[in-house]
């Protein structure tokens, strides 16, 4: 019978996998060793033989040796059983001392290739299909794994062979997994090698035991563990050493927080829930750059701004309402009533209500237990167990000539400067590319005004997908925003029109504006707290969030990784466990950090794009769903966009998603949660979705990729079985 064409290229991938022949060696010399060893590595046959050993040991003392530790290694290597036994045997032909150097180091030789070969053949397949798990175990041995290994080896009750394939499926290093396993199986093989003296008198191998034995090896075991615990312990005091003597006897409250943006609140939240006394300071108002400078103001100016452009497409769906008039201060009043109702949640009185004590002033950090407060009633100094900075970030700012004779303003500044005027600014250049820049590019655009674009890269959005970058290029466009790539501000100036000289690759030019908006990224905002005096000259944090400085931990924007609200939040109520647990700390795990850009389209990724795919070498296959093909987006004219999704080679497993289209942020929504909870798109594809509604690209982007993974190599055999079915063979 001849071979489907579809299954051919199947085959010849698996007949030249040198991986599946390993295995297939592998099996073939498990079986065989299993029934063999049965007879022989046994303790009743290693009875029955043991003379005829001895003997053979005594006439060829070298070959007997090189032979035992190669039937050691092989037994040790491929996992067999019978690895106790010649252990036994060891301590009975070669006598105490040389048995036990010839077994430990034919013990650590064999679990180094089991583990080598565990490797080989299984790291891979974790990674496919336990991908999530497989990546915080290699976390978790990355940075504890000697401590780990050391006690599994102490304590012989753990499998050998369990413990050696389970470290092949870490990146732990093969010269380190000799060491610490050599060193830790001492222990249990000094027993067994000296039980092998008394061999005629066994048994069974487990008479080699005893109670206090056990208890002896189990309590030698805990002592990589309290060392694990231990080693921290000590490099914290060493740490903390320059400032022991100001550590205060008593503590007046068990955590200061500095900052009451969104990080410094859920962190004082958090503290309240956990019924600890803290303290919350603010130099300016709570709510920080996010209800006064940030998400609440620009969205709701986005917001209006998409009200003008439906009301300018209406006519598409037969509704005529001309052209739509923007009343500014109108808008303005909005903008700020928005930010009156939302200021409540952060206000002081709540936050006072839950517990927390605020503070209205400048805090300037003393030594890690001590916070001074300069505010109204003066100066105080504040004793604490724990410190969370939570003071945000800053614009930055260039040093173009000329920059100090216009009208320039940051996102600290833009909505004051807005608000103060009588009608929207007509000519509006935006410099920076990113979420920032491009939101309110379009947002202002759409709003009436002429607006310039200025990129020093070769995308917008520079962290995204080329063609992610691309779809946000053509939505500014689209809304008559002129766009500059790969262009450089050289100088402003001042005439009769406010002015900036801009190089491009189409040259020189010169853009004339009434307002320049300065979108160029912001910076951790932590000098001045008195942290340079304490010898940080670099801020920094661990995955726990907590600076080089024991008990001063960071959370937001100053943190560094990420500049959104929503990860200032999960920052801030890991920060403040972490700092009131003391002992068993939390990981603040950001890798799947949900992000979206309110353009319109919308842009929205959670995961890996394409780009750090790459970046960290990882094999993956890309599913694209273009958003025309949805019956809702036709329905509501809404056709542009795509969702891109990364899964691992050969699997299911998301990697990242990223979309582009209307409402992304909300369907973002369900693959977080399957890459959150390690669900693969086969779960997507099989939860109901209504119809008709946007959610229903997730469902659809499934199902594109279950079609490209098809069995190809069934559907022929599949056929004939339901023309059999018919009579028709």
């Amino acid at each position: 019978m001849s071979i489907p064409p579809a299954t051919q290229p199947l085959l010849r991938r698996a007949l030249s996998s040198r991986r599946l022949w390993l295995a297939v060696l592998l099996a073939a010399a498990l079986l065989s060793a299993w029934f063999w060893g049965n007879s022989w590595l046994s303790l009743e046959g290693l009875r029955q033989h043991q003379q005829d050993w001895g003997l053979w040991q005594a006439s060829h003392p070298g070959l007997a040796r090189a032979a035992f530790a190669a039937v050691y290694v092989l037994v040790t290597a491929l996992s067999l059983p019978g690895a106790t036994v010649l252990t036994l045997a060891g301590g009975a032909l070669f006598g105490w001392l040389e048995g036990t150097v010839v077994v430990l180091l034919s013990a650590t030789l064999g679990a180094t290739l089991a583990m080598l070969m565990a490797r080989y053949l299984l790291r891979d397949l974790a990674r496919r299909y336990a991908g999530r798990w497989h990546a915080a175990l290699e976390r978790g041995m990355a940075r504890d794994g000697s401590f780990y290994l050391l006690a599994l080896r102490l304590l012989p009750v753990f499998p050998f062979f369990a413990v050696n394939l389970a470290m092949g499926l870490t990146q732990m290093r093969a010269s380190i997994f000799a060491l610490i396993s050599l060193v830790g199986m001492l222990p249990a093989t000094l027993v067994y090698v000296h039980a092998g003296g008394a061999l005629s008198r066994l048994r069974s191998a487990s008479d080699v035991w005893s109670a206090d034995l056990l208890l002896g090896l189990a309590a030698l075991a805990l002592l990589p563990l309290l060392m694990r615990w231990a080693l921290p312990q000590w490099r914290r005091r060493r740490a903390l050493a320059r400032w022991w003597d100001q550590r205060p006897q008593r503590f007046e409250r068990n955590l200061v927080v500095i900052g009451a943006g969104a990080a410094g609140l859920v962190a004082s939240y958090m503290a309240s829930a956990l019924r600890a006394k803290a303290t919350l300071i603010e130099a300016e108002r709570p709510g920080g750059d996010c209800l006064y400078h940030g998400c609440v103001p620009s969205k709701t100016l986005i917001h209006a701004a998409q009200q003008m452009h439906q009301a300018r497409q209406a006519g598409r769906f037969g509704v005529q309402v001309g052209e739509p008039d923007l009343d500014w201060p109108a808008l303005m009043r909005r903008i700020e009533q928005v930010i009156t109702e939302i200021e409540p949640h952060d206000s002081a009185q709540r936050y006072t209500a839950l517990g927390v004590e605020v503070l209205h002033g400048r805090a300037r950090i003393l030594n890690p237990w001590t916070v001074q407060v300069q505010d109204a009633q003066g100066t105080r100094q504040l004793s604490t167990r724990a410190i969370v900075v939570a003071t945000g970030s800053t614009p930055v700012l260039p040093d173009w000539p000329g920059l100090d004779q216009v009208t320039a303003v940051t996102s600290d500044t833009l909505w004051d400067r807005l608000a103060s005027l009588q009608q929207m600014p007509r000519r509006i250049l935006v410099v920076g590319g990113g979420a920032m820049g491009c939101e309110l590019a379009q947002a202002l655009a759409r709003l009436g005004a002429q607006v310039h674009l200025v990129e020093q890269g070769a995308q917008l959005l520079a962290q995204e997908d080329e063609d992610v970058g691309q779809a946000a290029r053509q939505a500014l466009q689209a809304d008559g925003v002129d766009v500059y790539l790969q262009a450089t501000v050289l100088s402003c100036g001042r005439g009769q029109e406010c002015h900036a000289m801009v190089r491009s690759a189409g040259g020189e030019q010169r853009i004339e504006f009434d307002l320049l908006l300065l979108a160029l990224g912001r910076r951790p905002r932590w000098q001045g707290l008195g942290l340079e005096a304490l010898g940080l000259q670099e801020f920094q944090v661990d995955e726990f969030l907590e600076t080089p400085i024991p008990g001063i931990f960071a959370a937001g924007d100053v943190a560094g990784q990420w500049q959104l609200t929503h990860a200032a939040g999960h920052q801030g109520w890991h920060a403040a466990v972490n700092a009131l647990q003391g002992l068993r700390r939390l990981r603040a795990d950001q890798a799947l950090m949900p992000q979206t850009l309110f353009l319109a389209p919308q842009i929205a990724r959670v995961g890996l794009n394409e780009k750090q795919a790459q970046a960290q070498g990882l094999r993956y296959e890309l599913t694209h769903l273009d958003m025309a093909d949805l019956d809702r987006a036709i329905i509501d004219g809404a056709r542009s966009g795509f969702i891109k999704i990364l899964t691992a080679a050969g699997s299911d497993r998301l990697l990242g998603v990223s979309i582009v289209g209307e409402q992304a942020g909300e369907l973002l929504a369900e693959f977080t949660l399957a890459l959150n909870n390690g669900l693969g798109l086969h779960r997507v594809l099989a939860s109901v979705h209504a119809y008709p509604t946007l959610s229903q690209a997730s469902q659809l982007a499934a199902g594109a990729h279950r079609r490209a993974h098809q069995p190809g190599w069934a559907l022929p055999w599949l056929e004939r079985f339901h023309a059999w079915r018919r009579g028709g063979i």
